[in-house]
């Protein structure tokens, strides 16, 4: 393979829905850049791209595959990422690295939600698009429906048509490209196709797409809209030329005819994408850098590091180090990546994509730069996990080897979370959805040969309280020799937002203004604050045992006493207290005051809090009642609805309790066609009845143990 220079280069990730045809147009890609002589069918199990057993076995992608066609001088570097919302890893390590996408419309369905959340990333990442509608050989395949579904979706007056279908359907063989103003008949599935006049018949519809296509691409250069208005043709250099500056603006979405399978309207796409979609915008001169988007395990290979040349050039036997540890690393040999293919290079020059084997620093989202160049990449944002669940190993000594096994996955997966929560006393493993965790559980079973249990896993509650409270506890233990004594009166009461301090109280049933010594204020590690205000005088209480007595309390705010969860949001006020001049230690006013603490805090209105997290659901308008009635099973409050190019959208406020494989119940419910994003919101108080029940599942697990 020849070195490429950063303005032959080419960075496209493939998007679009689930059985849109991302592969299969892979393939054809392949097949024209003359990676492969012969195209593989998702169906026969044997294409580039989907090599795992799970992507064979469902026949779909499951990991992003980084592949490559050399095509007319130019380098075509693409990433065929997985369509389905639980696999997004992909997309977002697609968006990341490429300079464009091609957004693949299923021809038969039109734009699904799938296509518009695709829109709506390639939007905030400025990604620049180009849209193939695919399967445009498919009995359903209806162009009017096509063009109305675009038109009514988020990419709407953005879109810019160079080609239409000469007979969408079973039939379809050819389409009219209005920027070559040619017409294309394909004589076979194997690309071989026929360069024609448009016929006289489609005449007067090719010269109105190209109407609008002229006007649409002379709005970004005043020259050649001059040249427009005064009712000049333009070339198609001309034409081409707006088109970059459009598409690279996220401004212009041209569209194209394609049947992958087929093989037709591949080249065409493929020569527009090197004429018009941008270079890498890198540094070609600078130090060398590379930037590790991916990672995998290859049987024979071991650890695969896929990377983008950020700047300079790499060569085989280059040093670099880990900008943010110092670490080196050298890099004895780099390829250029067509799924398992991997061709040796001795030079990638920067914007260009390839892999190295066996780093040591290697894992996704690490940049590798020349010493002291100081250059460190910006990381991949993954999104925020959609599902959660316990994991335990059915035999428990195999404790250990699921620990490494997880985080072997999570390391190859960054959507992928693993964590040990002390809290639940749980190891929670959480994903994009329950799909997702199966193939993790699917891997565990298969590859590391080990047995699990998944369940849903513990709410993490917390405890606050709604009243004032007093108690004293006295604790005294004397068993010979030096004893210990301590006594410790507090008041607690509840920090509430708005609610200005005060040091005035009835204790005893007496008024009481509590003198503040010292008043020290705390962020809880989970969440909500602790204050804590010594107004001890008289010297009850020696200063020195303050701050036992706050460690007292901070140890039974670590287990509530309702049900063991986290205390939080309360204000504590020391303001008497007793101690002897011998047996007076640490240990006792610890437990005086963890005692004295537990005593007031079920005095004062005790209430368990649970986290609510916000919910934004996007479905095909039919199923919006089925969701809403779903969500208000769920104890969910609805905050709004709406419309959105197309699609209904309900935002709510769910208890994260009734979360749990909301995932899988969204997709029943819509037949797999909505999506959801969902993140934390805050604490509020259970209603009566479940923390009825939360406190008798409490009383019961503890007489267990």
């Amino acid at each position: 393979m020849k070195d490429y220079s950063t303005k032959d280069i080419r960075n496209v990730v493939l998007l679009g829905s689930s059985k849109s045809g991302k592969t299969t147009l892979s393939e054809a890609m392949l097949y024209e850049g003359k990676v492969i002589d012969r195209r593989g069918t998702v169906e026969d199990k044997n294409t580039v791209s989907d090599t795992d057993e799970l992507e064979k076995q469902n026949q779909r992608s499951i990991y992003a595959t980084p592949l490559y066609a050399e095509f007319m001088g130019a380098k075509i570097n693409f990433i065929d990422a997985p369509g389905a919302d639980d696999f997004s890893a992909g997309a977002y390590e697609g968006l990341k690295v490429c300079e464009s996408g091609i957004l693949v419309i299923n021809g038969q369905q039109g734009v699904e939600v799938g296509t518009d959340n695709f829109l709506r990333l390639a939007g905030e990442h400025n990604l620049p698009l180009v849209v193939a509608v695919n399967q445009l050989d498919a009995e359903k395949a209806d162009w009017d429906n096509i063009k109305s579904s675009i038109k009514e979706s988020r990419a709407g007056s953005k879109v810019v048509y160079i080609q239409f279908p000469v007979n969408a359907g079973v039939a379809f063989d050819s389409f009219v490209d209005v920027l070559t103003m040619k017409c294309y008949k394909f004589k076979d599935a194997n690309g071989t196709r026929e360069e024609m006049e448009i016929p006289a018949d489609l005449a007067d519809q090719a010269e109105e797409y190209r109407m609008e296509l002229m006007e649409k691409a002379a709005e970004f250069d005043d020259e050649l809209m001059m040249k427009y208005l005064d009712g000049e043709a333009l070339s198609q250099e001309e034409i081409e030329k707006c088109l970059s500056i459009g598409v690279k603006q996220g401004k212009l979405y041209p569209v194209f005819c394609v049947s992958a399978k087929k093989d037709i309207g591949t080249k065409r796409l493929m020569d527009f994408v090197k004429n018009v979609a941008p270079a890498p915008d890198v540094q070609e001169k600078g130090p060398a850098a590379l930037f590790i988007y991916k990672n995998d395990v290859e049987q024979h290979l071991g650890e695969v590091s896929y990377f983008k040349v950020m700047s300079g050039s790499i060569t085989s036997g280059l040093d670099l180090e880990d900008p943010t540890s110092g670490n080196k690393e050298r890099l004895s040999a780099i390829y250029a990546v067509a799924g398992d293919k991997k061709v040796s290079v001795n030079t990638l020059n920067a914007g260009d994509f390839g892999c190295a084997v066996k780093l040591k620093n290697g894992k996704c989202n690490t940049t590798l730069s020349a010493p002291g160049s100081g250059i460190d990449c910006e990381k991949i944002q993954f999104p925020e996990p959609k599902y959660r669940c316990a994991i335990k190993a059915k035999v428990q000594q195999d404790e250990a080897k699921l620990g490494e096994a997880l985080n072997k996955i999570a390391s190859q997966d960054p959507t992928v979370i693993v964590e040990y929560s002390k809290e639940l006393r749980q190891t929670i493993l959480s994903g994009q959805g329950e799909q997702h965790i199966n193939v993790v559980k699917w891997r565990l079973n298969n590859e590391f040969k080990l047995d699990v249990e998944m369940f849903a896993p513990k709410v993490p509650y917390r405890e606050t309280i709604t009243k004032v409270a007093t108690a004293t506890y006295r604790h005294k233990k004397q068993s010979g020799g030096a004893g210990q004594f301590g006594e410790v009166a507090m008041l607690i009461c509840p920090i509430v937002e708005g609610v200005e301090f005060t040091n005035k109280f009835k204790i005893d049933g007496k008024d009481t203004e509590l003198k503040v010594k010292n008043r020290q204020e705390f962020d809880l590690p989970w969440g909500g604050k602790l204050e804590f205000i010594n107004c001890v005088v008289g010297g009850a209480i020696d200063e020195s045992f303050m701050p036992a007595i706050l460690k007292g309390i901070n140890d039974k705010m670590t287990e509530g006493p309702l049900t063991g969860s986290y205390a939080r949001d309360i204000r504590v006020y020391i303001y008497d207290g007793k101690m002897h001049p011998v047996d007076s230690k640490e240990i006792a006013f610890i437990l005086a005051a963890r005692n004295a603490f537990k005593e007031a805090f079920r005095k004062a209105g005790p209430k368990i809090m649970e986290p609510i997290y916000n919910l934004e659901v996007m479905t095909p308008g039919e199923y919006m009642g089925a969701c809403m009635s779903d969500l208000q099973n769920r104890r969910a409050i609805i905050e709004g609805m709406g419309s959105e190019k197309g699609f209904s959208i309900l935002k709510a406020r769910v208890p994260l309790a009734e979360l749990y494989k909301y995932s899988t119940t969204l997709s029943s419910l819509t037949s797999g066609s909505a999506t959801f994003k969902m993140s934390f919101a805050d604490y509020q108080a259970v209603p009566s009845d479940v923390q009825t029940k939360l406190l008798a599942e409490y009383a019961a697990q503890e007489e267990e143990e």
